[in-house]
């Protein structure tokens, strides 16, 4: 794949996910993306398992470089800053007035890069009642009210993986590739804030359009009740997971493959409305209809009959599916000290060109005395 910000140097002293996934997106399409870490303990995820690689961390920081700088040394914060002389983008995920104690504040970096785009990632906002409070995945989700969309009815948990993290890192790069384009005509550089609070509410926003749209407060089966969306366990405890949306052809194609036909003249599945209405009861009679073949066979139906289906893949299952293995979606790496690492390539292509190389992550440091000899290069040049 062409690696359209090849161009572009980004400087990331971010930690656990919201600034980490911003910069991966970004060094997933090319940019030199070079995290600054704690020397010893570097981004508090890489231990999240014990040791200082863990999966945890690994997910977010591919394709990327590392350096170990204590900003409160003099040596290395003139380190920091002479990186970020020569960078375009510059990331941080603290709550507001940290990075400022760590000589990474915005006024300190614009003076020695007037051009930069300066990225502040917090978990309420710059300013506010909620400015210091500290702010996790769990939190945004239910601040913004996408957690109750998400929460079991009759048995309250926290289910899911950490969605308003990834979500607000994704939106940051969004906003940073934005400012990069308009740099481009203007040569000015950009302050861009962006709040786990703020990601999240525009992440829900079908549930917030509903609210004042039509005076509906959504719930967790607001979505798949309309969309006529569900999952079965089959004979061999394996999943199928249905979604038949509003045309008819499609509950036709359903009946047909479960040979339930009589259904099609019952008044309470007769019309999309009704069966909206009546969804508790469809599940009630496909249940055990389900169970009595493997989910193989059930998918082999539901295709012959043309129902939009797929089995509901494990981890382990999901990419070793055909057309996930046709597309090449895992691909694999070899880091010279941690060995093989397998992750998700980047899901564009540009001009038909895929990007099927990765970087694994780098170990605490790794290359440091790498970056150093490059600035060393460029203050020679210059």
């Amino acid at each position: 794949m062409v690696k359209i910000l090849k161009d572009i140097r980004v400087i990331e002293l971010g930690t656990y996910i919201t600034g980490p996934a911003a910069g991966m997106h970004l060094a997933d399409l090319g940019a030199d993306v070079i995290k600054v870490e704690r020397p010893g303990t570097g981004d508090p995820f890489r231990a999240f398992k014990g040791g200082l690689y863990s999966p945890h961390y690994q997910t977010y920081n591919r394709n990327k470089r590392s350096i170990a700088l204590d900003t409160k040394n003099p040596e290395d914060l003139a380190v920091l800053h002479e990186l970020v002389a020569s960078a375009d983008v510059f990331i941080q995920n603290f709550r507001p007035g940290v990075a400022e104690k760590l000589g990474a504040g915005e006024d300190d970096l614009r003076k020695v890069n007037p051009s930069l785009i300066y990225c502040a990632i917090s978990g309420f906002g710059k300013t506010g009642p909620y400015r210091d409070r500290p702010a996790y995945d769990t939190v945004a989700q239910a601040a913004s009210g996408y957690l109750r969309l998400l929460t079991p009815p009759a048995n309250p948990r926290v289910i899911g993986p950490a969605i308003a993290d990834a979500v607000t890192g994704q939106y940051a790069a969004m906003g940073i590739m934005a400012a990069l384009l308009e740099r481009t005509s203007t040569g000015k550089g950009r302050r861009l804030d962006i709040s786990m609070l703020e990601a999240m509410a525009h992440f829900n926003l079908d549930s917030f359009t509903h609210y004042y749209s039509a005076d509906e407060v959504m719930g967790p089966l607001s979505r798949p009740v309309v969309s006529q969306s569900y999952t079965f366990e089959c004979s061999d405890g394996k999943w199928v997971a249905i979604h038949m949306s509003s045309p008819a052809k499609f509950w036709e194609g359903f009946l047909a493959a479960t040979e339930q036909g009589a259904l099609k003249d019952d008044p309470r599945f007769a019309e999309r409305m009704e069966r909206i209405k009546h969804q508790d009861d469809m599940i009630e009679i496909f249940t055990p209809i389900f169970k009595t073949d493997t989910r193989d066979a059930w998918c082999a139906k539901l295709e012959a009959a043309e129902v939009p289906h797929s089995p509901a893949y494990d981890a382990d299952e999901a990419l070793e599916d055909p057309q996930a293995q046709h597309l090449r979606i895992a691909v694999t790496s070899q880091h010279p000290e941690m060995g093989e690492f397998t992750t998700v390539r980047p899901p564009y292509s540009f001009d038909d060109a895929p990007e099927f190389g990765v970087l694994a992550p780098p170990t605490l440091d790794e290359h440091g005395d790498e970056i150093r000899a490059e600035l060393r290069k460029t203050r020679k040049a210059g």
